[in-house]
């Protein structure tokens, strides 16, 4: 290594002010040069810096938030994939480019991006723009935080703890743990794994060796996280058992004992049932109650998967559809989905209160969580966590609640409920629409029937054309930039659109303008 030192002026520091407030100002001193590198300073230009940020804040406010609730701007503007490389300028160069270049290609990403906070975004589980838990996101991407110890994340970590603390009054527990991750699938896993632990905890230690069969039951409806987990933790997706459903897409809780039954008559040990609060396609509620009867005649944790509706619980009027949540042992719950915290902001609550999340996850890194901290190092909660970095993602959820109230968490829901009804009335008085079944909760499901199909007898090949009607009219739609609605097939049924309302930014007249272009849109199909 070369280390030279230019030996000049003596370096020292001049201090200012009394003793408990010095500012330590250096004075000039000689340059060091190590490895060709020269030390002395910093190397970023941070006034040009700054001025880079306030000129794309500037931007993001004109382009962005501005926009966001304007009608008249394009949901996306849709190239394909190799024009929109070219669009784009992607490669990355061995020499630096200049801000006012920087700027334009920020104005290149806003243009070909999906305007998710535009009123007619209905594509997804998430929607709009609320603006608390958007500042909040500015906040803590400026400040970069991590949250494990409480001494590199003091305020993060207490807001954690306090959005946790009342999640967990909502449901129903009087006490519990629990903690933010990077999704409900992420949620959903760390269930898996710690009713897995539950039940036999050596497996921490020992692996999987020597274990019998496991197998966990769901819901023929469930996530697809569920297999996925299974798969991850070396359960194997074949000790997924899938319970079937009634025709509105609930578990059925005869069916899951049946299952139970069978699977200890093959020798198998069950531990684990996953119900659902509002699945992904149709919306559907597992009856809670029911299952967790089952649940305890057998011994077995139940996880509930309320990512999508587990923010029914802020409702008074629409709590009901997760009556019996109490009774279990842990929960999802994604308040990025209708509570609009901002992608992604995922918690998993945990009933337990004797530590299980930590004793499952901990690690016990000497150089994060040393136990001779000066304070209490109870509040160093990142050892329940698979992540070492983690986002303080229940910071925006707080932003927003404090900004709106319960109240207010409460009347989004309502409304976006209320507007989902509003939708359904209007489908069934219009030609050419139908739905799948009437929803109880945010997912509208329903066909559009072009002209040319209306007078056919339904038969095999009628629903071969009518498969074929959703994906065009979703075509059409996003190279127009009208709007954008998701469409799927479903266990038999042919593809149909999904349409979700979360945003309160959403209007009746934007429901309106759905249907209308929809037909627009496929009237000549």
């Amino acid at each position: 290594m070369e280390l030279k030192f230019n030996i000049g002026p003596l370096d020292r520091f001049q201090s200012k002010g009394d003793i408990g407030q010095q500012e330590m100002v250096p004075s000039k001193r000689s340059a060091v040069l190590v490895d060709g590198v020269v030390l002395n300073g910093p190397t970023t230009d941070a006034k040009a810096g700054e001025k880079f940020v306030e000129e794309a804040c500037r931007l993001i406010m004109e382009q962005v938030v501005s926009k966001a609730t304007d009608i008249s701007e394009k949901v996306c503007e849709w190239r394909p994939p190799e024009q929109l490389k070219q669009l784009l300028d992607l490669e990355l160069r061995d020499t630096g480019e200049p801000h006012h270049r920087l700027l334009e290609l920020c104005q290149d990403v806003i243009r070909y991006s999906v305007k998710t906070n535009h009123p007619r975004f209905f594509n997804q589980l998430y929607a709009g723009l609320d603006y608390y838990s958007l500042v909040a996101r500015f906040m803590t991407e400026a400040l970069n935080p991590s949250v494990y110890t409480y001494e590199v994340s003091p305020v993060f970590l207490l807001v954690e703890e306090a959005v946790l603390k009342k999640m967990i009054e909502f449901i129903g527990w009087k006490e519990g743990d629990g903690i933010f991750n990077p999704g409900g699938s992420v949620s959903n896993m760390y269930a898996m794994n710690l009713a897995r632990y539950k039940y036999c905890p050596d497996i921490k230690e020992k692996g999987l060796s020597g274990l019998p069969r496991l197998i966990l039951f769901t819901s023929a409806e469930c996530h697809y996280s569920m297999k996925k987990a299974a798969s991850f933790l070396g359960i194997g997706t074949e000790n997924v058992c899938f319970v079937e459903t009634d025709g509105r897409g609930k578990m059925m809780p005869e069916e899951l004992e049946r299952q139970i039954w069978q699977a200890r008559k093959e020798g198998a040990a069950p531990f684990l049932v996953c119900a659902t609060s509002g699945t992904t396609v149709l919306g559907a509620f597992d009856p809670l109650d029911e299952i967790a009867e089952v649940c305890e005649r057998h011994g077995l944790w139940l996880h509930v998967d309320a990512s999508w509706g587990g923010s029914a619980l802020m409702s008074r009027k629409h709590r009901r559809l997760l009556h019996g949540i109490h009774r279990a042992d842990s929960v999802a719950w994604n308040p990025h989905k209708m509570l609009m915290a901002g992608i992604q902001c995922c918690a998993l609550l945990v009933k337990d209160k004797s530590d299980l999340l930590k004793k499952c996850y901990s690690a016990k890194a000497s150089y994060l969580f040393q136990q001779d901290k000066f304070y209490d190092v109870s509040y160093d909660t990142g050892d329940k966590s698979i992540q070492c970095s983690r986002r303080p993602d229940a910071f925006k959820f707080w932003m927003t609640w404090k900004a709106l109230g319960t109240v207010g968490l409460e009347e989004r829901v309502n409304r976006a409920l209320a507007l989902s009804r509003y939708l359904v009335e209007e489908i069934k008085k219009r030609e050419g629409f139908r739905l799948l079944m009437e929803p109880e909760y945010a997912n509208i499901c329903f066909w559009y029937i072009p002209p040319s199909l209306r007078e056919m007898e339904e038969g095999p090949e009628f629903w071969e054309k009518l498969n074929l009607v959703a994906p065009a009219i979703k075509e059409r739609m996003m190279k127009k930039g009208s709007l954008m609605l998701g469409y799927q097939p479903h266990r038999g049924k042919v593809n149909f659109f999904r349409q979700v309302v979360i945003s309160p930014q959403v209007s009746r007249e934007d429901m309106d303008f759905l249907l209308d272009e929809i037909d627009l849109l496929g009237r000549d199909m």
